[in-house]
């Protein structure tokens, strides 16, 4: 059977369907992966790998002959996609099925930074609430302005998710899109006119630190960050000045830059919410995103197409 290269886990339905097709080798259990391809990396043409490992340089160096690989995960900016390109490689991802459940969790952190839930849970499990009366009040997420950065699969999914809130929606992306939202051409001009701006663009390089000081400034110490995108879209420095200094009003956080260390001084806020990366971390969505690697893979090693290929390999299937 062909030889697969599996970097980062997999689970056991994972495994029980590639088994079948492949011979799997993890590097996770190697002593030394790099050793292991210079021996055998000649004979591999597919690769599993996820989001945040990707398939660092030296892994790609040592793989001549590899034709697919396939990410688990929507974001797939630790994979080199010009490289790919350049060697015919065809690169797949795990887009749409955990469209909902990301927006889920961006309107989650929009409800718990603005109706206070961590501190509220933690008075009435604490027993503050017999022995020093009320909670103080929270801020209501109803009749919002939300900028969205990144009006994609996720970023429309959110913008439906919200409606039940009655929001105005704002978005901001390289080009207009055709969606009922009111665009705004200018990050910054987006978020002083947001109550709320929604981080939902890819990572990479045309990205990093796009949400700098001056957009976050522009939101303003009444506004509220959330970030279910690259922990590389925004300057967590910045974001820490802003929230100290009350430049800015909330942060609700999912991702982060050096992950999966946090920064303590976000920790020692009392007005962020932190999550450890689960935008799409449900036993449902994990399983679809799951099925649809193997699927990617079964699919390319049959008959050499694919289901969901990156943008920028599209072309070659």
């Amino acid at each position: 059977m062909p030889d697969l290269f599996v970097i980062g886990g997999i689970t056991e339905e994972m495994r029980s369907r590639l088994a079948g097709k492949f011979t799997i080798h993890m590097a996770e259990d190697m002593d030394d992966p790099e050793a292991w391809l210079d021996a055998n990396g000649a004979g591999v043409a597919h690769v599993a790998t996820n989001g945040h490992d990707g398939v660092k340089p030296a892994y790609m160096e040592r793989l001549p002959n590899l034709r697919m690989i396939s990410c688990y995960g929507v974001g797939y900016d630790a994979i080199d996609t010009g490289l790919c390109n350049d060697r015919g490689i065809i690169l797949t991802h795990t887009p749409n099925v955990l469209n909902a459940e990301v927006a889920s969790t961006a309107l989650m952190l929009m409800l718990m930074c603005y109706r206070n839930a961590l501190a509220d849970e933690a008075h009435a499990r604490s027993g503050a609430w017999e022995r020093d009366g009320n909670a103080p009040l929270s801020r209501s997420a109803d009749n919002r302005t939300v900028g969205i950065l990144g009006m994609g699969r996720i970023g429309h999914e959110i913008a439906r998710k919200l409606s039940v809130l009655d929001p105005t929606i704002l978005y901001h992306t390289r080009s207009p899109k055709d969606v009922p939202f009111e665009y705004v051409n200018n990050l910054k001009d987006m978020a002083a006119k947001a109550d709320v701006l929604i981080c939902i663009t890819p990572g990479g390089a045309a990205t990093n630190k796009l949400v700098n000081a001056e957009v976050l400034e522009a939101l303003g110490p009444e506004g509220l960050l959330i970030n279910v995108s690259r922990g590389s879209v925004v300057d967590e420095a910045a974001l820490i000045e802003a929230l100290q200094s009350g430049k800015l009003g909330m942060a609700g956080l999912d991702v982060f830059e050096a992950e999966p260390h946090i920064p303590d001084a976000l920790k020692a806020m009392s007005n962020v919410v932190l999550l450890p990366h689960v935008g799409s971390a449900t036993v449902e969505t994990r399983a679809a995103m799951g099925a649809l690697v193997v699927d990617n893979l079964l699919t390319h090693l049959a008959d050499g197409t694919v289901i969901s290929p990156v943008p920028e390999c599209a072309h070659m299937v």
